[in-house]
């Protein structure tokens, strides 16, 4: 017997102030999102003074907030709204935090380091539950699976890719047929492969050579193919762009990447430019989602650079 759809749920979405560009995408999709606002302000100390509005009227309504947490400034402010809006006697609340910031901190190499991809979990677990029961919340492509046993059974978490943009945008190149992709080292392969299964694919891997690890290319063949490196996060791009010249010696007609969060510390995003009269332009593409907004804004229009936007994947996750 098949399921019977239930009908559409109208979600209020409250959003930072960092992802307001996002939050008006991802309401532009769906008649069945409403956008709420809050007053984000800060007495004369810097602490915050923060005002939900409509805040009765949320009663019995089912509620979402969309967070950023790239800027550990605005942390305390969101995590704020975030604990008071499921005590307004929502329906449901949920969560959608696309990137987890703190997700390549999961291991202690040593006694002493501080496993802060955990402590925000245990923070992101406290939340209040709401009448519907405990907070869903969504991350896309958090660093290491495992990782969704740091929270507690307070909140659901949703684990969501942007691989299927990725994907899509592939099959509108020219080139389409001639797509490779390659993973920078076992871990992104072992996450990724999986989702590429109609592809031929290529793993690097880092080797030890004296006092440096150096990018080879482990296995599968590039010559005259368009490889597209694939991994979920990219800091300064040094394993990006030592990638890269490997691929481009053994032959590769073209080099791309994809990462779902672009992080970039320290305007590190320079680094892969086209340069106007430059004579190598290493990458043909860089595609990214704008689940890092503050990245979004710097490189906008700036090849190779384009933007796949997680709005619609985050419309339909709000009606799980």
């Amino acid at each position: 017997m098949a399921l019977v759809k239930s009908p559409k749920k109208q979600v209020n979405l409250f959003y930072s102030l960092d992802c307001e560009e996002l939050a008006h995408k991802v309401a532009l999709l769906s008649p069945h999102i409403i956008l709420q606002n809050i007053k984000w302000r800060s007495f004369a100390d810097g602490f915050p003074n923060l005002y939900i509005n409509n805040a009765e009227e949320l009663r019995g309504q089912h509620v979402a907030f969309l967070a950023s947490f790239s800027s550990p400034a605005h942390v305390f402010e969101q995590l704020s709204v975030i604990y008071a809006l499921p005590r307004l006697f929502v329906a449901s609340f949920t969560l959608v935090l696309p990137f987890f910031p703190t997700g390549s901190f999961e291991r202690m190499e040593e006694e002493g380091d501080v496993a802060t991809a955990f402590t925000l979990a245990r923070m992101l677990s406290n939340i209040p539950i709401s009448r519907g029961g405990p907070t869903s919340l969504v991350i896309y492509d958090i660093h290491a699976l495992q990782e969704r046993f740091y929270f507690g059974d307070e909140v659901l978490p949703l684990f969501e890719t942007g691989i299927p943009l990725l994907r899509q945008r592939l099959s509108q190149l020219p080139d389409a047929d001639n797509v490779v992709i390659a993973f920078p080292d076992d871990g992104a392969w072992k996450r990724f492969h999986k989702l590429f299964d109609n592809f031929s694919v290529v793993v690097c891997t880092k080797v030890r050579e004296g006092d440096k690890r150096i990018v080879r290319l482990k296995e599968g063949h590039v010559s005259g193919h368009h490889v597209v490196i694939v991994d979920d996060l990219v800091q300064s791009g040094g394993t990006l762009i030592e990638c890269q010249k490997v691929l481009a010696a053994n032959g590769a007609a073209k080099v791309s990447a994809y990462v779902t969060h672009g992080v970039f510390p320290n305007k590190s995003w320079e680094r892969f430019i086209h340069k106007n009269g430059s004579l190598e332009k290493a990458f043909s593409y860089f595609w990214i989602t704008d689940s890092c907004p503050l990245t979004v804004k710097a490189i906008a229009n700036k090849a190779p650079f384009e933007v796949l936007s997680l709005a619609g994947s985050i419309a339909d996750a709000l009606q799980i």
